[in-house]
């Protein structure tokens, strides 16, 4: 019988993610590893959704912008004046800003003449989002795990040893056998 996604289990989703046109945001190329049950892992929404799902199974989840990275806002857009910012800036690059209650991320979307814009904006803020995903692997969670509140490896391997380790995807580890893409030597 094949595990099922409840609360304190760690998932592994194979995945890909494109907006409302097509457009291919992420290819999957890594496996997405969490601690399934409200532990801020994944959007709440799709968590939701995969509650109850069981390891095989196969879905496609849509994500409206505000159960994604919120909607577009266009306060979040500045106009500054371009010696507020080191001589190397270029678009594209993100940058952070002290503000009065919390510190705000930024993004350079665009330079000219002695103005730079800036955008507060997530760069997937206002975009549907489409995951088509297969559950890959579904398993308890270790103590350890549950403690910390997030799968263990630095790259969230899945294994689910009590080793604190760290991995290039592809390479092994001497201490539990995980082949780094979710396959597991350990006797668990």
């Amino acid at each position: 019988m094949s595990a099922e996604i409840v609360k304190n289990t760690v998932v592994t989703l194979k995945y890909t993610v494109h907006d409302g046109s097509g457009e291919l945001i992420d290819d999957g190329r890594e496996p997405l590893v969490y601690l399934h049950g409200g532990y801020d892992g994944i959007f709440p929404k799709l968590e939701e959704t995969l509650h109850g799902h069981k390891q095989g199974e196969q879905l496609t989840v849509r994500l409206q912008p505000h159960e994604a990275f919120g909607d577009y806002d266009e306060e979040l857009v500045l106009l500054e004046d371009i010696d507020q910012f080191p001589e190397d800036i270029e678009v594209g690059m993100s940058i952070e800003r002290i503000g009065d209650e919390e510190d705000e991320l930024f993004y350079i979307t665009d330079i000219a003449d002695d103005k730079v814009v800036i955008d507060g904006n997530h760069p997937l803020a206002g975009r549907l989002l489409v995951f088509d995903i297969t559950i890959e692997a579904v398993r308890p969670a270790t103590e350890a795990e549950l403690q910390a509140g997030e799968p263990h490896g630095a790259h969230a391997c899945g294994c689910g040893c009590e080793h604190h380790h760290e991995h290039e995807h592809g390479g092994g580890h001497d201490h539990c056998g995980c082949d780094g893409e979710g396959g597991c030597g350990c006797e668990h």
